[in-house]
């Protein structure tokens, strides 16, 4: 029987050391501060907007919601954005997506400043995902996975990772993230020939499919850490992942459930990140005041000088 990977302990963890670090902001004059900015009143998105806001008020980060009407013009949400970009305030934004058909998503995503957004939905913090510059933050699910192996002492480093999916939010960025860790990554997709051989010889496999019961007995073997990205409602309501749960857990060394698995510990990586932006913006004013402190006594020196040489003469 495969050990269950539940999220609810991971973000307990995560939650505990954001407690520490906003308590030191808050020392340091800065409430970390997320906006959420919702376009229309898709329910999806209304139930993790409730998500979000009550992990983060555990955490000790501020929320803003800004709910824009599905009504709303491109320039209208672009406008918006920008506002946010301007307030030092806020040092992270959430935008759920998609935007409404009226609403050029493309020029939206790109007026949000990388260092604001904290779900990876700007080039620029894609690029710092695949670059690994820091620019920007990679999106929470893909992120979750990588908490969730860090706390149950995963180590990729060395093991072959097979991910299931090529998505932007989930596919690419876990297997970005997991390079990094020194996996040896496959990715594979609708034109993948043989997703089965290539998932049986993975010693990590992430299934972010968006389709149930796709990673079955065939693709597990004795032993494989299998992270269930998925989330699919089934005609009788209830939830499941891309994983044959049922039958797959009897096979693989460790295993996130759905629900209670990733999806908890996303929540707690968006308050990460917000933690992180404030942070870093933190660090950048109190380099400018201490700048500024320098110019201002490097000044005042001068003018004592040129005083004492009037002076003088």
């Amino acid at each position: 029987m495969a050990k269950q990977l539940r999220g609810a302990p991971v973000a307990k963890a995560i939650v505990a050391e954001l407690k520490e670090r906003t308590a030191a902001l808050r020392e340091r004059g800065v409430t970390p501060t997320l906006t959420i900015v919702r376009v229309g009143n898709n329910p999806d998105d209304i139930s993790y907007e409730h998500s979000a806001i009550r992990r983060c008020a555990a955490c000790g980060v501020s929320v803003r919601r800004m709910i824009i009407t599905e009504k709303a013009n491109t320039r209208t949400v672009v406008n918006c954005i920008r506002e946010i970009n301007e307030d030092e305030a806020v040092h992270g934004v959430l935008l759920f997506l998609p935007l409404p058909r009226s609403v050029d998503e493309t020029a939206v995503r790109e007026t949000l400043a990388p260092e604001k957004d904290m779900d990876g939905i700007t080039e620029g913090s894609m690029a710092g995902v695949f670059t690994g510059s820091g620019t920007g933050y990679p999106p929470c699910t893909a992120w979750a996975c990588m908490e969730i192996l860090d706390y149950y002492g995963i180590d990729p480093a060395g093991k072959r990772a097979t991910i299931m999916g090529r998505s932007n939010i989930a596919g690419k960025p876990a297997a970005m993230l997991l390079l990094q860790k020194n996996a040896t990554v496959t990715i594979c997709h609708t034109k993948t020939p043989d997703t089965v051989k290539e998932c049986s010889r993975a010693d990590i496999i992430v299934a972010a499919v968006g389709r149930p019961g796709t990673i079955g007995v065939g693709h597990t073997r004795i032993g494989q850490t299998i992270l269930d990205v998925g989330i699919n409602v089934l005609e009788d309501g209830s939830v499941t992942g891309d994983v044959d749960y049922e039958n797959v857990e009897h096979i693989a060394g460790a295993i996130t459930p759905v629900p209670a698995g990733v999806g908890p510990v996303t929540t707690a990586v968006l308050a990460k990140h917000v933690v992180e932006a404030a942070e870093k913006f933190a660090d950048r004013r109190d380099v400018e005041i201490r700048e500024a402190a320098r110019r201002a006594a490097a000044e005042q020196a001068a003018r004592n000088a040129r005083s004492k040489a009037k002076t003088a003469q």
